[in-house]
């Protein structure tokens, strides 16, 4: 463990102390600010040279700065002179933009890895993305961890009778039915039409949800519209109780107050993207720490280990 370090961005530094605190290693040290104009400044505090570095950063709101801070740091340490560069991404953003829905529009998921592996990383590890084949725009190795080991083990915890889990769009039917069959639960589809960005209309649920107690399951909650919709869908259609989990709280816009106002029992997300402040203003939002599943997959990326097996 002498070659191997730890430095963190301002996007989560909470999680990159946890994370440390289970590796039993101290966070290194690296100053991280702005100049009066606005341009980051990224100073490494200590000799890097020789060493397995990890750059613990998530690139969430706000997004484009803390992209810039990843790619800054990255550059400080290569220069520094850094044997191996990982890139520890809870949260990948941009990764919505993953294909061309129209025409003239942008991939900004390939754009963004691109910038990424410019910069000199040489391994990205990241959580719960939104696409699976996103792993593809990297021409670097990419191990892709997923949070279902936390939030399953609070679902058994916390339900003693069958569940019903349900998909909130069709394209979250492979992560839902992964869940029903790790909880030997039902599983239920919501059939929704999107008529722009954070717009969803629920239009018919696939399943059977009446008299049940039933957990959405989603990568993530940006606006909480498509979540809001179908928990009153469902509920329209006889479910008992409501829950929601998902991996990653981006919570913009009105999502906080959409959550508050709906007939949702509970919303658990994970600690990906900071939310303390958010738990504060909603009663209903609860937090799962992801810190040990993530120095677990450091841990065996250093020492030459299977991650897959993580998840078996």
């Amino acid at each position: 463990m002498n070659k191997f370090k730890i430095f963190a961005g301002n996007s989560n530094p909470l999680l990159a102390r946890d994370i440390c605190g289970h590796l039993s290693v101290p966070l290194g040290s690296a100053n991280v600010k702005k100049f009066s104009d606005g341009e980051i400044m990224v100073e490494i505090g200590e000799n890097v040279r020789g060493r397995d570095v990890y750059i613990i950063q998530s690139t969430s709101s706000p997004s484009n700065h803390n992209i810039m801070e990843l790619l800054i740091m990255t550059d400080a340490l290569k220069r520094a002179s850094a044997a191996s560069i990982t890139a520890v991404i809870p949260y990948f953003g941009y990764a919505r933009q993953d294909r061309k829905v129209a025409p003239r529009t942008p991939i900004t998921g390939k754009l963004v890895a691109d910038l990424i592996t410019t910069a000199g990383v040489d391994r990205i590890l990241t959580m719960d993305l939104h696409a699976g084949q996103i792993q593809g725009f990297f021409d670097i190795p990419v191990d892709h961890l997923f949070a279902a080991p936390v939030l399953l083990e609070d679902v058994q915890a916390r339900f003693s009778e069958r569940v019903v889990v349900v998909s909130p769009d069709a394209g979250g039917t492979e992560r839902a039915r992964a869940f029903a069959k790790r909880l030997d639960a039902g599983l239920a589809i919501i059939d929704k039409r999107r008529s722009g960005p954070n717009v969803s209309e629920v239009m018919h649920i696939i399943g059977d949800v009446k008299d049940q107690v039933c957990i959405i399951v989603d990568d993530m909650i940006d606006t909480a519209g498509t979540l809001c919709h179908a928990a009153a869908a469902l509920r329209d259609e006889g479910a008992r109780q409501v829950f929601a989990y998902a991996t990653h709280a981006v919570l913009s816009g009105p999502a906080l107050e959409r959550i508050g106002d709906s007939c949702l029992e509970e919303v658990v997300v994970s600690d990906t993207i900071p939310c303390t402040d958010k738990l504060e203003q909603c009663s209903n939002l609860r937090q799962l720490p992801v810190s040990k599943l993530l120095a677990e997959a450091i841990r065996r990326i250093h020492a030459d280990e299977s991650v897959s097996s993580l998840f078996v």
